[in-house]
């Protein structure tokens, strides 16, 4: 069973974010170059909210405002919901299916150390279970 830590030692820690006072466009732009769905919002060195495509979509498409005058500020979402490192993976997803979100800042010692999203905890615990079916049958043929 794989922890959070592994899974960002694994897929690595970089951490792609902006600041509050960013406008949305910039910031659907820089989510787009690299290819991500999310990112965290952080301001001082500390996380302030997450801003994702759904953000977008809802708080600022839907809602008739234009992209290059809102700011990430007005939009993201916060309170942000959080995993430690040292968690299970299962917890990660349980966690993010309850909350009905897709990424995940790891946080550790007030500090964000990682983002991992529900694709990341999916595979891992997909892998985890194939494992432990192997060995059952293992067991089990003798």
């Amino acid at each position: 069973m794989h922890t959070i830590r592994q899974i960002l030692s694994d897929k690595g820690a970089d951490i792609w974010s902006v600041d509050t006072s960013q406008t949305v466009y910039d910031a659907v732009r820089y989510m787009a170059e690299r290819g991500v769905g999310a990112v965290p919002v952080i301001d001082d060195g500390q996380l302030q909210g997450m801003f994702s495509e759904r953000d977008y979509a809802r708080k600022v498409i839907l809602e008739g405002k234009a992209s290059r005058d809102t700011l990430v500020r007005d939009v993201m979402t916060s309170p942000v919901i959080t995993i430690a490192p040292n968690a299970m993976a299962e917890e990660g997803l349980a966690l993010m299916t309850r909350k009905r979100i897709r990424h995940l800042p790891v946080m550790e010692k007030g500090q964000l150390v990682g983002l991992v999203s529900i694709g990341d905890l999916v595979n891992v615990v997909i892998g985890d279970q194939q494992h432990l079916i192997e060995q059952l049958e293992r067991y089990v043929t003798g």
